[in-house]
């Protein structure tokens, strides 16, 4: 990774041990004994990450706002405040058991870039505005990407305020104790659009690292159907129910999860498959369960492929198994997005002209900027993940991997800030 410095000489050059230093700042808060962190959404891990951020930033005079579903808005002013800003930004919330650079380096790299603009007295006509999401990742509130679904009106605020947790915490009652806890904020009607929205990320996947590319230039984000699936059987004596007469509904998801993986198969490998959540009732080692849900992700980028398979699922979750009887619902559709070609140009352009290798990707995974690619033109940067790994305490990003990633989000956020779009 090297950069023409004949091209760099008179442009803002970010601050590559200071993004380190952050990193490692905001790593201790929900440190897992493994190397990772468990910062879930509106939890006090979440709400002391939130704090360190708005500490930094109210440090350098940038303005703070929050809107109704916890989404946080923080604002380097342009020279004319009526002009749109330029949008940029991530999520800090973690998995239980996360890694310290999943969605925490798009909100890093992006104050990093606020910060650098300061340095160099960089002034920017349009506001620069780093987005904090709240409840990316879905781990203890479902679905993921809630604060920006909600912010793009694909699920009601009331409905994602009533959302429980497992523990029977609803979404309203632990974003009131989180901003309690935090220094006044403005307040901020639902609805963020801006000029532009660009999202730097970890990869979360092999690709970078194995073409030995510095920069993912993201150019879409590829479709997400969530289901959950039910399937009831009849608890009964483990010792004194024999086989022939048991509604065992273990068994009977079990039978189910392979028949869908056979059906689905995809010898191109390109759907994706995942039954990420299992839960048998009643628990006893001594019951034959009675009730098994788990839930379905399934992916791919092309919306048709995609839908005909979900409908070939609902089908087969239908009836009954093992002499259990099945039903599944659709938790969340999340349609394949293309992001604005002059945005992903002018990443492409800024990677080209930092000398960095690149290459163009569709993103495996859900982010925010599905969201704002509905309402604003958008794009996403991609930067290498350690063999790939991610949604692990194992997750690492090289520092200078870091820095290359800010810088062309930097030059990415200037272009855009100067594009008519």
């Amino acid at each position: 990774m090297e950069m023409h410095q004949s091209l760099v000489a008179a442009t803002p050059l970010i601050n590559g041990s200071r993004l380190s230093e952050r990193h490692c700042e905001m790593a201790r808060i929900g440190a897992t004994a493994n190397g990772g962190v468990n910062r879930q959404a509106l939890t006090p891990e979440d709400t002391e990450g939130r704090r360190l951020l708005l500490q930094w930033a109210r440090a350098r005079g940038y303005t703070a706002a929050i809107d109704p579903i916890g989404n946080l808005f923080i604002r380097r002013a342009g020279s004319r405040a009526d002009l749109s800003p330029v949008m940029t930004g991530s999520h800090l919330d973690s998995q239980p058991t996360g890694g310290k650079y999943d969605g925490v380096y798009g909100v890093l790299a992006v104050l990093e870039v606020l910060e650098t603009l300061d340095d160099y007295n960089v002034v920017t006509e349009r506001p620069i505005e780093l987005v904090v999401w709240m409840n990316e990742e879905g781990s203890r509130f479902g679905p993921v990407t809630m604060g920006s679904a909600v912010a793009a009106g694909a699920v009601s605020l009331e409905r994602a305020l009533a959302t429980n947790d497992a523990r029977g915490t609803s979404v309203s009652e632990a974003l009131a104790q989180q901003v309690a806890q935090l220094a006044p904020l403005e307040s901020r009607p639902l609805g963020a659009t801006g000029h532009a929205y660009i999202e730097a990320h970890i990869e979360q996947g092999p690709v970078l690292e194995q073409e030995a590319r510095d920069i993912g230039v993201v150019s879409a984000i590829q479709g997400l159907h969530l289901y959950q699936v039910e399937v009831r059987g009849f608890e009964a004596h483990a010792g004194t129910t024999p086989s022939r007469h048991r509604k065992d509904a273990l068994v009977a998801a079990s039978a189910l999860i392979a028949k869908l993986r056979a059906e689905v198969a995809d010898p191109a490998d390109v759907l994706r498959f995942t039954v990420g959540r299992f839960e048998v009732a009643p628990g006893s080692p001594h019951i034959v369960p009675g009730k098994v849900t788990f839930s379905i992700d399934l992916r791919h980028p092309d919306p048709e492929h995609l839908l005909r398979t979900g409908e070939r699922i609902l089908e087969l979750c239908a009836g009954e198994i093992e002499a259990c009887t099945v039903c599944a619902k659709v938790m969340l559709r999340s349609s394949p997005v293309q992001f604005d070609t002059r945005l992903v140009a002018a990443v492409r352009n800024a990677a080209e002209h930092r000398g960095f290798g690149y290459m163009s990707m569709v993103s495996g995974a859900t982010h925010d900027a599905k969201y704002m690619a509905e309402r604003t033109p958008t794009a996403m940067i991609f930067v290498p993940s350690e063999k790939g790994i991610s949604h692990n305490e194992l997750e690492h990003t090289d520092d200078e991997d870091l820095a290359a990633g800010a810088q062309i989000l930097c030059d990415a956020v200037l272009a855009a800030a100067a594009m008519e779009l």
